[in-house]
């Protein structure tokens, strides 16, 4: 039995006795304890902290994300500064080729970045920034910025591998179509530069992770927390979650069952309409705090650097600023570059710099947004934390805000899985081998995956796949370091090729 066989059993096992039993009232806790007990030590190495200050534990996976977003800040020159009006440009087509079939690919720039955006603009942006402001106090804001701006390097440098290692073929049915992501890069990548063992084993372990956690944090817990918010705000019966599972299974069935095309159709009108309508209920509630916005920017400013009132002073607001950052963007996990690997494009670079915009979007604009609001309502006193403080900034204003923002979870929560079955699916076809049977397997289980986690608690399981979502970052980034020339190649090629003009505005 080789190796791709034996993974295939070992996940398998994972998840059929949820699906078999899911409807059973104690096997969540049975499962949540066999997750404790066996991979509780994966959990706590994954997530290890130290003291720094009393009241101040500092997780060592952030700042491997965090120095890895200030090396290739300094090693690309400050790329997402100096290339910022370049990359408005491609993601709005002005450098994409009017013949399509002249560019390899199945989606647009735009439609690349809205999949991507879709997996990390989620209940981080709510819930976790409610967190953040409550331990770390306004000041958490400044730093989770910053950490937003040093993260688009991190998203420049995998997505631009992504497009370059990505695999093409021809399905059964002669459409052409892509796989990629850090799975191909690091194996491809690091054979080229006479490493291949080290890059199989990266791109494996990479890939089981991606698995293992789009089932958990990219599905169950979605669909969970989708289903509290409901039951909270509308009063229903606790008992009926597996009816809401059920009804988001269908609809996230639907997409994903089409592909990155049926996909990208969705999420390009998905993404822009919940991000704006956010933003508008923000601004709505900005505007009604007109006066107090000069006083929430000093609390934020001075919060920074003083930290005063909060948990661990200065340390505590800059820990959380940088957690919160981290965890909601996702640069340096690898998760966007299987998504921004299927983009019509035969420039690499190009891709690299659409995404870029990501951690712009999903951290400095809309977690910022949420930090204001809570800042301005004045809520933030240490009584209430994630969801319900940020649910009680926006309910201040008005009532109807409480409806709004369920309805803003549930997309929120609804295209983070249909993100995450992308990325899941394409870590599942790079261990298993493409071809229609095994993709509709792995869909069919991810459907099966919302109810159950949408009708039971899963505690340790969440924990675990949080933990192998950010064990991610450690098989990508180290792949990384050893592939950041080649992308520093690729980057002075089409920058000045663009200078020279060869090539082409289309418009």
């Amino acid at each position: 039995m080789n190796i791709y066989k034996k993974l295939y059993f070992m996940l398998m096992s994972f998840v059929a006795p949820s699906i078999v039993f899911g409807a059973d009232a104690g096997i969540d806790q049975t499962i949540d304890s066999f997750f404790s007990t066996y991979f509780g030590w994966f959990v706590n190495l994954i997530f290890f902290s130290v003291e720094v200050t009393d009241g101040a534990n500092f997780p060592l996976i952030v700042l491997w994300l965090f120095v890895a977003a200030i090396i290739f800040t300094f090693y690309f020159g400050f790329v997402q500064f100096k290339q910022f009006r370049l990359s408005l440009d491609i993601v709005s087509g002005k450098y994409s080729n009017p013949d399509k079939s002249k560019e390899h690919g199945e989606i647009s720039h735009f439609q690349a970045l809205s999949t991507a955006l879709s997996g990390t603009v989620g209940l981080g942006n709510i819930a976790g920034v409610g967190v953040a402001l409550a331990i770390g106090g306004p000041g958490a804001t400044f730093w989770m910025v910053l950490v937003g701006i040093l993260g688009m390097a991190s998203k420049f440098t995998e997505c631009t591998l992504g497009v370059k290692y990505r695999n093409e073929y021809v399905d059964e049915n002669g459409e052409h179509k892509v796989s990629g992501g850090p799975m191909y890069y690091l194996s491809k990548g690091l054979a080229e530069l006479g490493k291949p063992g080290l890059g199989k084993f990266l791109a494996i372990a990479f890939s089981v992770m991606t698995i293992l956690g789009a089932f958990g944090a990219g599905n169950m817990f979605q669909g969970n927390q989708a289903n509290a918010i409901i039951v909270q705000t509308f009063g229903l019966p606790s008992g009926y979650g597996w009816l809401t599972g059920l009804v988001l299974a269908i609809f996230v069935g639907f997409v994903i069952v089409g592909g990155i095309k049926s996909i990208a159709k969705v999420t390009e009108k998905l993404v822009p309409f919940m991000a704006i309508m956010y933003i508008i209920m923000s601004l709505i509630v900005l505007i009604g705090h007109a006066d107090k916005i000069g006083d929430a920017f000093s609390l934020i400013i001075n919060g920074a650097f003083t930290g005063e009132g909060v948990a661990g002073g200065f340390i505590g607001a800059l820990i959380q600023g940088l957690k919160r950052a981290t965890f909601s963007n996702e640069a340096g996990i690898g998760s966007a570059a299987i998504a921004h690997s299927a983009v019509k494009t035969n420039e690499p670079v190009t891709e690299g710099l659409v995404s870029l915009l990501e951690p712009l979007i999903d951290t400095v604009i809309i977690c910022t947004m949420t930090a204001l609001v809570i800042t301005v309502s004045g809520l933030n006193t240490g009584e209430l934390s994630g969801v319900e403080l940020t649910a009680a900034a926006f309910s201040q204003t008005s009532g109807i805000f409480q409806y709004a923002l369920t309805i803003a979870v549930v997309l929120f929560a609804v295209s983070t899985m249909i993100s995450w079955s992308y990325y899941g699916l394409k870590a599942w076809t790079y261990l298993f081998g493409e071809g229609r049977t095994r993709e509709l397997t792995y869909k069919l289980i991810f459907c099966l995956f919302i109810i159950v986690g949408a009708s039971i608690s899963f505690g340790s399981v969440i924990d675990f796949s949080d933990a192998a979502i950010f064990s991610m970052s450690i098989f990508n980034i180290i792949g990384l370091y050893f592939l950041m020339p080649i992308v520093k190649r690729e980057l002075k090629s089409f920058v000045e090729r663009v200078k020279s003009g060869e090539i082409v505005k289309y418009k």
